[in-house]
Parts: C-alpha cells; structure tokens; sequence
C-alpha cells in the first residue's frame, strides 16, 4: 500500500479526517474533520499565531467576514484574472484543467474536448430574499482582501510605525476544477496568512526576511529539511499582483504540476507591491495611504508569507508516518511534533480489573486533563494499548501499576524510543510541561 493511501485510510479509521456527506457518496474537495483532526488543526493554528503574532509586537490579529462586497473582487482583480483554463467533453460533461491534461486522465468516454476557456474560481451566493444580479456576492478565495479593506481601521486604533503586520486566520473557497490527493488540494480549506507592510524600497530585504523566518519554522514543526526547498516563480508565472513569489516546497509523494517530482507548493511568500492598497483606493474612493511620523504620505508595499491549514496538515502526517516491523508485527507510528500531536498523554491503568488501579490512574488523569490534552484507555492489554497511542501521535503514555500503590511513581514510556522511566505522581505536570517548552 502507498503511503498516502495508508495515510487516508488511518486518518479515517483513527478520526482524523472523514469525505464530508459520506453517507451521500461524499461531495469533491470536501472534507471534515474528527476529533483527533480537529485538535491537531487547532494546534497547527495556534502554533503559527504564536509564531506570528503573540511572540511579535508589531503584528496584530484580525477576523474578516467570508462575504465581502462585491466591488472587492473587482478593485483585486479576482473578477478579471482568478481563472484556471477549463476544457469540457462534450459527451460526459466532465471537465478538466488544460494545463493539467494528459493521456492518462482524458474522459473515459473518448468524446471531444472543447476548446479552453477561462473558468473563474469563486463560488457564487446571492445576499438578501432576491436571486438577482444586483445581489451577487462571492465566497472568498483567499483571507487576505478582508486584511487590506480594514487598513485605515487598524491603523486608526493601534497607531503602528513601519514595519508592521496584520495576521488572520480563516476559511477560503475555491470552485476547483479538479481535486486531489486528498486534502492538498480543496474546495474549502482554511488559510493562515500574514500581510506585513513595509517602506516601499525596503520590501525586497522583507521578503528575503520572512522567507528564512518561514523556512526555519516549518522545520521547527517537525519537517525535515532534505524534504523542502525554494521555488522562485518565474516571471511569467507571476500573479497579476506580484513583483516576486517564492514558494516553500514540500516533497509530496505524487505527481506535481511541470514535473517537478512531488514538489509542490506548501506555504507561498509573495512580494505584492502596493497593489491592493491603492486599487481598493481607486474603487472605494477612501485613501488607504499611509503616513509616517514625519508626515510623508505614501502607500506601503506588502509581504504575504500563505499557508493553507490542509496542507500544513497533510505534509505534517506524511513527514511522521513511519512503521516498524519485530517478529512480524508491525508498529506504525506518528512522529509528531508533541506540541502538534492531538493528544500529549495517555493514561492507562494497568488492570483493568483492579479497583485500586483504576481510581489512581482515574485520579491521575483527571489531575492532567485540566492542564494538557489527555486519552484514558483500559481496554485491552497493555501492549495494544501502546501501539494504538503510537498509531496517533501520542508523545506519552502513563501507566499505573502495583509499584504504584505502594511508592506514588508510575511508568512514563516515551513514543519514539519505547523506553519507561519511572517518575513522581506529583512530578508529572512539571514533566510534561518542561517537554513541551
């Protein structure tokens, strides 16, 4: 079995990520997210804010609407240019990216394409009781437009100097042609982005800055670094908006696009001018210049490191996955990042048929869960109990034994080595936190 293909079937099975509507034969670039996925999401999330925003002064967060005004979409060009080319066949109706086709994924039926034409990528909505063309909105694509028409506000209240950034967090939709590769690409996914304004003339050591600040965070997560790299978009791949992409690479184990060999985009840091600031001038008529402390009037350019929540996810669980075999039996295990895992420890009476081991270990977990996120299993024997932890991601496992009625110690076996010390039950919380510093 591939890697992805055991990476989607744990996912299912563990309850990290389900097909959404499944029991309607699911629903294309769609996908929810189970209880393990929900926490490693969020600990994904507040690992970049922290990053971001709470370790740095001069960035403020923010939460924008996913409908916007309509005339947004237009002073940011996503009405004129956020197309993909789009062939149909005219017997099945399938459709299919132009620039993606080959032999191997033609229609089936063997009908005629038609000629290319440009698909735009928002998914339409209708606000207010009337379905009418004055009413038309738009989901948005991207989490960044709510950031630049809310410039003047936050300017206005936190009073920054250059340089200086907004963050945000939030869902993005687009109507993808095709998808794939189970959550890399989605109709629906959530964006983690940053628009960091600077002096124009000063934007290009700013991009150089944040995409070594970049690079040395998704190392941090956990990636290893033989498995990114940079890819310099060249010229004429540029978006409308952009002087200078770079993307952060990740080695994905499937085919990506102008056979660069699985990889493919994990995070993308572009430098986009002042583009957004003075087209959202033009179209609302606000002056959303900045002015300095010695009262020179201009518009900031700006550096956007994105990164799509799926993604990050995705290239976290393949860089972690691994299995080991001993007298045929095979271990699979995650080797999260503890502060990504979902769950930092487990706690396991040894017997489950022992009153006095279950109300220590009862005690035990309870004591734990009200300062990290911690399982209580008792099912089965020991040994599976372990694996299933591993199978998860789980750092920790903690195990109440007989030793333990007798000295206050238990077992704390570690994920990646197996190894059990023995430790204090009054010493666990500063254990554990002193492993998650």
């Amino acid at each position: 079995m591939e890697i992805m293909e055991k990476i989607v079937s744990l996912c299912k099975r563990r309850g990290f990520i389900y097909p959404s509507s499944e029991i309607y034969g699911g629903i294309g670039g769609f996908w929810d997210f189970g209880p393990l996925g929900v926490l490693m999401k969020n600990n994904i999330k507040r690992l970049w804010w922290k990053a971001m925003v709470e370790e740095r002064e001069n960035i403020f967060g923010l939460d924008t609407t996913v409908i916007h005004h309509p005339k947004v979409w237009e002073a940011s060009g996503h009405l004129a240019s956020f197309t993909d080319p789009l062939r149909e066949c005219k017997s099945c109706h399938k459709r299919f990216r132009a620039d993606k086709l080959t032999g191997e994924n033609c229609p089936e039926c063997g009908g005629e394409l038609t000629e290319v034409k440009q698909f735009n990528l928002m998914f339409e909505t209708y606000v207010g009781p009337a379905k009418q063309t004055a009413n038309k909105a738009y989901l948005r694509p991207e989490t960044c437009q709510g950031i630049f028409i809310n410039f003047a506000n936050v300017v206005d209240c936190m009073r920054p100097k250059l340089p200086f950034g907004i963050a945000q967090i939030g869902k993005g939709f687009r109507n993808e042609i095709t998808t794939g590769d189970f959550i890399f690409r989605d109709r629906e996914f959530e964006m983690m982005e940053l628009e960091f304004f600077v002096r124009p003339g000063e934007d290009e050591k700013w991009h150089d800055y944040w995409i070594k600040e970049r690079l040395k965070w998704h190392q941090k997560m956990g990636i290893k670094k033989e498995n990114l790299r940079l890819f310099e978009h060249p010229k004429e791949s540029l978006a409308h908006y952009s002087k200078r992409t770079v993307d952060i690479e990740y080695k994905f184990p499937f085919a990506s696009p102008a056979g660069r060999q699985g990889w493919a985009e994990l995070e993308g840091i572009a430098n986009r001018t002042d583009f957004d600031l003075k087209n959202h001038s033009k179209f609302s008529g606000k002056d959303l210049s900045f002015q300095d402390e010695n009262g020179e009037k201009f518009y900031p350019f700006v550096i956007e490191p994105s990164l799509g929540v799926e993604r990050m996810m995705l290239a976290l669980l393949l860089e972690a996955y691994r299995e080991e075999k001993n007298n045929k039996v095979t271990r699979v295990i995650l080797s999260l990042n503890p502060k990504v895992s979902p769950i930092k420890v487990a706690v396991f009476p040894l017997l489950a048929n022992k009153p006095d081991l279950v109300k220590l270990a009862r005690r035990i977990y309870e004591d734990l869960r009200g300062d990290f996120i911690v399982a209580w299993d008792d099912r089965g024997n020991i040994g599976k109990r372990y694996f299933s932890q591993d199978e998860i991601g789980t750092p920790w496992c903690v195990t109440v034994d007989f030793q333990s009625l007798k000295d206050d110690t238990v077992t704390v076996r570690d994920r990646e080595t197996t190894k059990q010390e023995r430790i204090g039950i009054d010493k666990l919380k500063e254990f554990f936190e002193n492993k998650l510093k």
